[in-house]
């Protein structure tokens, strides 16, 4: 009987998970410090794209060891650029280790739109006449990211080839134009009455435009719905 209840026990103990490794205890390295602000950074600002951080002044590490570092930023930039100062605290398994003023270099790459022939104005937002190029946004703040644009865009200018876009190179496609008839659908309720109306100003998809009433001479201000079609809610 003893023999297969030892026999049970070394199978209970062979089959049991093994426990988990409490973490060693470490100094905080650098790049942890670095990629924790980043993150943070990243976070705070709604970033989109690589961001990369360089330390402009010498940083020691605290003396400390711990299993556990947390980096938190306390005080932020009003706006994310290209040099930034951050104040930050440092946690050494829970408890505070340092605070620390930092003045970063940033960059922040991202894929943005580049004419790869000439492009017209006026012409439909369309890909295949594009390249991607990767470009730092934080010193590039008007570059067009790659994951804008469609059909419902239009060049607003002539550009050359190997242009960088910009976000003053595109629009919505107007749907009404000025100096066109417009159909006006004005809605009360479960009322709808529709008239002729004279367009006066462009405006794009959800667009409020001024439409002039062509029996009363009023103008009135409707919202483009589609095609020609706006609406008045009353």
């Amino acid at each position: 009987m003893r023999p297969l209840l030892s026999l049970l026990v070394l199978l209970a103990t062979l089959l049991a998970p093994a426990a988990a490794a409490e973490p060693a205890a470490a100094p905080l390295a650098r790049d942890q410090f670095v990629a924790a602000l980043s993150r943070d950074l990243a976070r705070h600002f709604n970033l989109s794209g690589d961001l990369a951080l360089e330390l402009l002044r010498p940083w020691t590490p605290p003396a400390q060891v711990a299993a556990a570092w947390d980096v938190t930023i306390t005080e932020y930039p009003t706006v994310a650029s290209s040099s930034m100062l951050v104040r930050c605290r440092v946690l050494a398994d829970g408890a505070v280790a340092s605070d620390q003023s930092l003045v970063l270099r940033a960059s922040l790459w991202r894929d943005a739109w580049s004419a790869r022939q000439p492009l017209a104005s006026g012409s439909t937002f369309d890909p295949t006449l594009l390249d991607t190029r990767r470009v730092d946004l934080l010193r590039e703040r008007d570059a067009l990211p790659a994951d804008v644009g469609d059909a419902s865009f239009i060049f607003t200018r002539s550009l050359p080839a190997n242009r960088l876009l910009s976000w003053r190179d595109i629009a919505r496609r107007p749907l009404v134009r000025k100096g066109e008839m417009v159909e006006v659908a004005a809605t009360e309720g479960s009322l709808v009455v529709t008239l002729k109306g004279l367009a006066m100003e462009n405006g794009a998809q959800g667009d409020t435009v001024t439409v002039r009433n062509l029996e009363s001479k009023r103008d009135i201000h409707a919202q483009v719905i589609a095609e020609n079609r706006v609406q008045v809610r009353f």
